[in-house]
């Protein structure tokens, strides 16, 4: 079954697959799979490369890499989901690369399923310095879907190693200095820089726009934070920095 499956998503596209037992996936921030879907019993996880787009200095031609990347992999979590329905009469249910997630006062900024996690349990990598999963083949340059089921499949065994190099290289060209701490991410000094038109710079905007003058709010409303903030609303989560992911030499 593992074989079937393995050629039909490699024959979509994809570039890597692994496999995860439900009872093997760990992570500390998100829910069990079980309170997602009750009796889902594997994972499999799905690898795309990343475009060169990343290396872009334009922001624009950066994410779109991103939007197409993300657009290919959830036709491919949909093609995959109705394969094991009719294939092998299986319940599945797809986990996209991102959005939409919830941001509840619960989660946070945290997957209901940490894609990280996953990835490295079905033995496609490892965390580097960045705390994000370093592919034996893509490096860094590469991001994950999963099908939640109810097939048993077996996990794929791990035998990577340390994929790291621990060259530091992603710590030097964080400009949030958020990989300061060993194995942690300062998730709110990163989103200041990566998403520089999100959430928060909205919550900060509108509020100062609300005790505005009339004067004031024309000036704010014909400015290009407004503009930018604008677009970001219809894209999602429109990052503006890569560096951890380009600046990786492994992969490259």
């Amino acid at each position: 079954m593992e074989t079937a499956i393995r050629d039909f998503v490699l024959g979509l596209g994809v570039d890597d697959v692994g496999f995860l037992a439900v009872s093997d996936y760990h992570s500390p921030a998100s829910p069990p799979i079980e309170s997602l879907f009750p009796g889902a019993r594997s994972l499999i996880v799905l690898a795309f490369r990343e475009l060169d787009t990343c290396e872009s200095p334009s922001p624009s031609i950066a994410m779109n890499g991103r939007m197409d990347l993300m657009e290919f992999s959830r036709s491919c979590n949909y093609k995959l989901a109705r394969f094991l329905a009719q294939k092998f009469n299986a319940k599945a249910m797809t986990v996209p690369v991102s959005y939409p997630m919830d941001l509840g006062d619960v989660q946070g900024s945290a997957g209901e399923v940490s894609l990280r996690h996953a990835a490295v349990g079905a033995g496609l990598g490892t965390f580097g310095r960045h705390n994000i999963v370093i592919h034996p083949q893509f490096g860094t340059r590469v991001c994950f879907t999963a099908i939640l089921t109810d097939l048993d499949l077996k996990t794929t065994a791990n035998q990577l190693g340390d994929l790291c190099i621990h060259c530091d290289l992603c710590v030097k060209n964080c400009p949030a200095n958020a990989l300061e701490t060993p194995g942690q991410t300062q998730v709110m000094l990163c989103l200041k820089k990566s998403q520089p038109y999100g959430l928060g710079p909205s919550v900060l905007f509108w509020s100062k726009f609300g005790v505005g003058s009339a004067e004031e709010q024309k000036t704010m409303l014909r400015s290009e934070q407004y503009r930018r903030m604008y677009q970001n609303q219809f894209i999602g989560f429109q990052y503006y920095c890569f560096n951890c992911m380009k600046s990786c030499p492994v992969g490259k």
